[in-house]
């Protein structure tokens, strides 16, 4: 089970999310978001494998990111064609697509991308790109019949062990936590996080 923590800026942020064992780290480089990273912070992780969030961005400047910040996998949440998804792994990056899902039809994209993705992430549809802090009704998920494996996303939070715990499909890589651990944008409460990751680790081991 993949813990991704998204939206991360401050450096003594992150090093207490890379403690509190973290497998992924998401940094964004969406300019209209309120944790977007403008610069490389002081400290950046070293054991976790460091993701970079995009929307609609250019090949060009993903790739200069991805060089700067030392990245392991981008996450798009935008536009991005299956050409572009294939570009940039084939450029040695790992490569995340972000759907939005409110319906079954929703899902439907996904096969576009099939064999041009290492993951999809499922994340609660909403007016902006992402960071809804809602949840979305999972049993949508049953439906995903594809190989690509996922991460879940959308208004995880501390009470959210409890249906994770009930949550199955054969597909389903890991989880991606961002607000629902925030006590302020991009600063996560790094005791919560330890607490919920060694609670889910135990439980689904």
């Amino acid at each position: 089970m993949i813990i991704k923590v998204c939206g991360m800026r401050e450096p003594e942020n992150i090093r207490a999310i890379e403690q509190a064992g973290a497998d992924w780290m998401g940094f964004i480089f969406f300019p209209q978001s309120a944790r977007h990273v403008s610069h490389r912070p002081e400290y950046l992780p070293e054991q976790c494998r460091r993701i970079g969030v995009f929307v609609n961005e250019s090949s060009e400047n993903i790739l200069q990111k991805a060089q700067e910040f030392g990245l392991h996998h981008i996450q798009l949440h935008g536009r991005e064609t299956p050409e572009q998804c294939r570009k940039l792994k084939a450029a040695g990056l790992g490569v995340i697509k972000v759907f939005s899902i409110a319906q079954e039809s929703d899902l439907q994209p996904a096969g576009c991308y099939e064999g041009v993705c290492d993951y999809f992430l499922f994340d609660t549809a909403c007016s902006g790109y992402g960071g809804s802090g809602k949840t979305f009704n999972w049993n949508i998920l049953q439906a995903y019949q594809g190989k690509t494996p996922f991460l879940l996303s959308g208004g995880l939070r501390p009470g959210s062990l409890s249906p994770l715990l009930q949550f199955k499909h054969e597909q389903w890589a890991g989880i991606d936590l961002n607000s629902g651990f925030e006590t302020a944008p991009a600063l996560k409460d790094a005791a919560a996080v330890h607490t919920f990751i060694n609670q889910l680790k135990q439980k689904i081991q």
